[in-house]
């Protein structure tokens, strides 16, 4: 009996700092990534980032598990399709790319929750994201572990900023 009030009691105490800890944090409502790929000069860019789109919002969405509501905000990203192209045809290589875009939150019931600015991010963040016996060396800009990697960067720094 005595083991049953502990679990509960502990099971009770972590709802509440579970709850206490989501009351600080920006809900969502809705999550949007645009891409005009058919913006894209390159064939080889747009096919390679055809899923951009899909694959962002996914990678966001997922970071927002038990953060989603009603009268949250809303999210819009605009991918800068020039970038996307000129990282793939970059000859400088991994090092030198990124994927940048617009980021915009929106809240219809709360003011202060509304911002737009510009996010960039590059391989040195992207590497943390990349598997841990993956050899970065071998890394190109079109391997889908680099693409993993910059899509799970993007993401992150998007949830992240939500609530800085």
């Amino acid at each position: 009996m005595m083991n049953f009030k502990t679990i509960t009691a502990g099971l009770m105490a972590a709802t509440m700092l579970s709850t206490a800890a989501f009351a600080d944090m920006t809900m969502v409502k809705e999550v949007e990534v645009e891409v005009e790929l058919e913006d894209l000069a390159n064939a080889k860019a747009a096919q390679h980032w055809n899923m951009i789109s899909d694959d962002l919002e996914n990678a966001i969405v997922e970071r927002l598990v038990g953060r989603t509501d009603d009268e949250g905000v809303r999210v819009s990203i605009d991918i800068d399709e020039v970038e996307l192209a000129s990282t793939l045809q970059s000859a400088a290589g991994v090092a030198d790319s990124s994927l940048s875009g617009t980021v915009k939150i929106l809240s219809p019931n709360d003011n202060s929750k509304f911002e737009t600015y510009d996010l960039s991010v590059t391989f040195d963040q992207a590497i943390l994201f990349l598997p841990e016996d993956f050899d970065v060396t071998a890394l190109t800009t079109d391997s889908k572990e680099y693409y993993d990697g910059i899509i799970a960067a993007f993401a992150d720094h998007v949830v992240k900023r939500l609530d800085g």
